[in-house]
């Protein structure tokens, strides 16, 4: 059975969207975490390793994220993976910022 990234043969999902759009600030910010942590110097992740995690995300969660949100939640789980951070120390940093925002 294919996974929800094969989209070869799929006529019911109807035609892909080729329309370009001016990227977010955190978009930028995501493009540019993944070229730290892939640069010759680091080399932190790999892009096959990037692509495996997109491809091994659940149907639902693929289906519903943006392309950009697929990349930031595989970025997060190649790092926990690896020992870098832990979810903890990635869910208190985002409550963290919440905070912050919701108080300006």
């Amino acid at each position: 059975m294919p996974r929800a990234h094969d989209r070869g043969g799929w006529p019911e999902a109807g035609p892909i969207s080729k329309a370009e759009h001016d990227l977010t600030m955190w978009e930028k910010r995501t493009d540019a975490l993944l070229v730290l942590l892939s640069s010759p110097t680091r080399r932190i992740i790999k892009v096959d390793e990037l692509r495996r995690a997109i491809e091994s995300l659940p149907p639902d969660a693929y289906e519903k994220l943006t392309y950009y949100e697929r990349w930031i939640s595989s970025i997060e789980t190649l790092l926990v993976e690896k020992g870098i951070v832990t979810k903890e120390e990635i869910d208190r940093k985002a409550q963290e910022q919440s905070a912050l925002r919701a108080e300006s």
